[in-house]
């Protein structure tokens, strides 16, 4: 969850009536105390805070009452639930505004910002951030800790729009001030730390990212410990790593350890439990473990559907996932039943034109190609790549890998011309973004080999097949099912070459 919690000691000072007294010092106390609890529940401090304020006479737009509902917000969004937080918020802000001095408002607005981030209203987040940081740096100070909090909440933002060079300068420069300000192993500098390992792995970095998240897992093991939660989540992030860079056995350790140590803490139906469950699901995909993936997918989805209601957006990743599944397993009126529910859902939650909503359409392209409606498959691509150019640009991967699919449907139709253009643009972004020797770059090398071969342009074809063997033989070992795949074109191309 992107909005935490704060720490008690970073409420601030409550008063009443302009009078410093024992009474209200214990009164803030008791709700500090309260505020530790992560299960406090809403109707419990907020019939707390309202007794005193009763009590009292304030009016709704009264300090506490402003700090009342930014605290009872932060809870709120702490369980998933953003319609009520953000309910409680906007009375914050304004009785923050009017009330309070200025420099209590900043916080308000960075957890609006966290709150419409999670929305997937990102435009309306960056503006919240915006004003909050502002606000921060005119009150305390550029290197001040909530002012490198806000940064650092700007730069996932930026990672998920996705602007990564913005966000990497961003991550970098409250990197750098959170080390003078609160030294290298401070859980604030960690977290920062991992946020750049997950941007550099968006960005296929993995070495890079592999070094921020050992980085960061050392930290978080010495202090607050193995065990703890924020130490589980790098630990999660290794093992997308890993199965990022083929490392299967070293992810499903480090998932199986994340999920015994969620388990432990948090529970079997804690959304981070079923996150790393999620996980594991896609692990025994890639591992042609079908039957286990599914029993993950299932568990996760039961599980989010039970917690978070059957339109989350964690609901509906979990869906896609199964969609996804059930076209490896060749179940395809299933998988057509999982993308169709998916697309619904992305569409009414966060818009025709969302990222999630893209790939979703992408994947139904797929599906439809694998069926041989190959009109259909064409509306869903075209839809995609569309969104994806407007949402992310032309040399996105995302919109890259759209266009690869295309020229496999415009290859299936029999239009070579127009197979080879997509291939082409799809390959020229490839190496422009990801490098010669990504394994996405590779796919479409690959693919360019096969429809040369198709064309009889054998020369061509060798000369693919053969970039794409050395480069697999590199990242995944003479051995591997995929090198070896390749190996069999090539042999073959050179027996028909021969004849």
């Amino acid at each position: 969850m992107s909005s935490e919690q704060r720490d008690p000691e970073e409420l601030p000072a409550m008063s009443s009536g302009g009078k410093s007294t024992e009474e209200n010092r214990l009164t803030e106390e008791k709700i500090r105390d309260m505020l530790k609890d992560p299960n406090s529940e809403k109707d419990m401090l907020d019939a707390f805070l309202n007794g005193i304020e009763a009590q009292e006479s304030f009016p709704e737009t009264s300090p506490l009452a402003s700090v009342r509902n930014s605290k009872i917000g932060t809870i709120i969004d702490s369980q998933d639930k953003l319609t009520e937080a953000e309910e409680m918020y906007q009375p914050a802000l304004a009785g923050k505004e009017k009330a309070l001095d200025p420099d209590h408002t900043p916080e308000t607005l960075n957890n609006l910002g966290n709150l419409y981030r999670d929305q997937r209203r990102l435009k309306v987040a960056e503006e919240m951030y915006q004003r909050a940081l502002a606000g921060y740096k005119e009150a305390l100070g550029p290197d001040h800790i909530c002012t490198l909090e806000t940064m650092n909440n700007l730069g996932l933002l930026y990672s998920e729009q996705p602007k990564l060079k913005e966000a990497e300068e961003i991550f970098q420069r409250t990197l750098a001030g959170k080390v003078k300000s609160l030294g290298p192993d401070h859980m604030s500098t960690l977290k920062t730390v991992n946020n750049l390992g997950n941007l550099y792995r968006d960005q296929g970095r993995l070495q890079e990212a592999e070094e921020m998240y050992q980085r960061a897992l050392a930290g978080y093991e010495k202090a607050p410990g193995p065990d703890h939660t924020s130490t589980l989540k790098i630990v999660n992030y290794l093992g997308l790593l890993y199965s990022d860079q083929g490392r299967l056995k070293e992810a499903e350790e480090m998932y199986q350890r994340a999920l015994a140590g969620y388990i432990m803490a948090l529970g079997l139906d804690h959304t981070s439990t079923l996150k790393t469950v999620n996980n594991l699901g896609l692990l025994y995909s890639d591992q042609g473990k079908l039957k286990e993936a599914e029993e993950m997918f299932q568990r996760a989805l039961a599980g989010y559907e039970k917690a978070l209601g059957l339109d989350d957006i964690s609901t509906l990743e979990t869906v896609h996932n199964l969609g996804l599944l059930y076209s490896d397993q060749g179940k395809l009126k299933e998988a057509e039943e999982m993308f169709q529910r998916a697309l619904a859902g992305y569409e009414k939650a966060l818009g025709l034109e969302d990222i999630s909503t893209l790939e979703t359409l992408n994947n139904l392209g797929n599906l439809y190609r694998d069926q041989g409606r190959l009109k259909v498959a064409e509306a869903m691509y075209q839809r995609a790549l569309a969104g994806y150019k407007e949402a992310l640009g032309p040399d996105h991967i995302s919109t890259l890998e759209t266009m690869n699919n295309l020229g496999l449907l415009y290859s299936d139709q029999g239009k070579l011309k127009e197979a080879e253009a997509m291939f082409q643009r799809a390959l020229m972004g490839k190496e422009k973004v990801l490098g010669l020797d990504h394994s996405s770059t590779l796919i479409t090398v690959y693919n360019l080999g096969n429809l040369y071969r198709d064309q009889g342009k054998l020369k061509g074809a060798e000369e693919m097949y053969q970039r794409a063997l050395a480069g697999y033989k590199e990242a995944l070992g003479p051995d591997h099912q995929t090198t070896q795949g390749v190996l069999e074109q090539l042999n073959m191309l050179n027996i028909t070459d021969r004849n």
